[in-house]
């Protein structure tokens, strides 16, 4: 069996890549293929997910599982992932800028995610509420707001 150590040039130009962007690894995904460049993780349905985007991947025999920051989940099969695990958790982990749980009066708590694009400027914040918090309740919503504003001035961003 021959190891593929370069992507395939019809690949690469099917990739919907920004100017700058290039390739890091890849893996065959199905029929295709998945790629991660350093600035988003490409899927062999043509799917693109910038790291910013990306709340959480998780990894088993099978291939991965992605959570974007809108709520969608993403799924490749992906049986060998060569570097493509190590590459996600550092491109995503790159991007964020400000993790931190923060307990709501009596009722659980958020996580305040600030998130940059790599190299960028902080695009903004996200609240990830504990299970069970309805995030489109106002009151839990303005609490949310109240203890961001505290973290930034605390940490000046």
């Amino acid at each position: 069996m021959s190891i593929l150590r370069r992507l395939p040039a019809d690949v690469r130009k099917s990739l919907k890549i920004e100017p700058g962007e290039r390739v890091l690894t890849f893996a065959k995904a199905g029929d295709g293929y998945a790629v991660a460049t350093n600035l988003a993780l490409h899927l062999s349905d043509g799917a693109r997910l910038p790291y910013e985007e990306i709340d959480k991947a998780s990894w088993n025999e099978e291939g991965v599982r992605v959570l974007t920051t809108d709520g969608a989940w993403h799924t490749e099969q992906i049986t060998d992932p060569r570097l493509l695990p190590e590459t996600l958790r550092e491109r995503v982990n790159s991007t964020i800028v400000v993790n931190k749980h923060v307990n709501l009066p009596g009722r659980g708590g958020v996580r305040l995610v600030a998130r940059r694009r790599p190299g960028g400027e902080v695009l903004g914040w996200t609240f990830v509420f504990d299970d069970g918090l309805d995030p489109e309740d106002p009151g839990l919503r303005a609490q949310a707001e109240q203890a961001l504003e505290g973290l930034r001035r605390s940490m000046g961003v």
